[in-house]
């Protein structure tokens, strides 16, 4: 008995998805830039430069801070908010995975509200916050955020 046309050509089509699906996934492992972004290792130090004044700041290793490391470069508009903080709408929501429900800020901490969708730096310290997620803190430069706003900031990675 022969095998129909359509089988053999069904399980031909078969074996060359799973080919082409090997192949792919071991060119993808092979990718510089694939596996730099998938093993990228954090703490990861950061450049704000705040209209011409320079800020460091080192992020945390979580989630959100990678998240929003995958973001940078960025150019944001920090606005005062509460006297405490400057904050600044990101473009897209990050990812909270693992974060507690909330945090208590100190002056310094670089964090992300959640429910807003922004980053908020404190020039102060808060009482806890729920829905307040830590990304990271700034290292030198704090005077430089401290002054009024809306302050135009460009954020990117320190590189080597």
């Amino acid at each position: 008995m022969k095998t129909p046309t359509y089988l053999t050509n069904r399980w031909a089509w078969h074996q060359a998805l799973l080919s082409s699906l090997l192949l792919g996934l071991s060119l993808g492992s092979a990718c510089s830039a694939c596996s730099a972004l998938a093993t990228e290792v954090l703490p990861m130090k950061i450049h704000l430069d705040v209209e011409g004044e320079s800020v460091t700041a080192t992020l945390d290793d979580s989630a959100a801070a990678r998240d929003f490391a995958a973001l940078l470069p960025l150019s944001l508009t920090l606005e005062d908010y509460a006297v405490i903080e400057r904050i600044a709408n990101l473009p897209r929501k990050l990812v909270t995975t693992g974060a507690p429900a909330g945090v208590k800020p100190k002056t310094g901490d670089i964090n992300y509200y959640a429910p807003w969708g922004n980053l908020a730096i404190f020039i102060g310290g808060n009482p806890y916050a729920p829905g307040l997620v830590r990304l990271g803190t700034v290292d030198t430069g704090l005077e430089v955020l401290q002054r009024p706003g809306p302050l135009k900031v460009r954020i990117e990675r320190i590189t080597d």
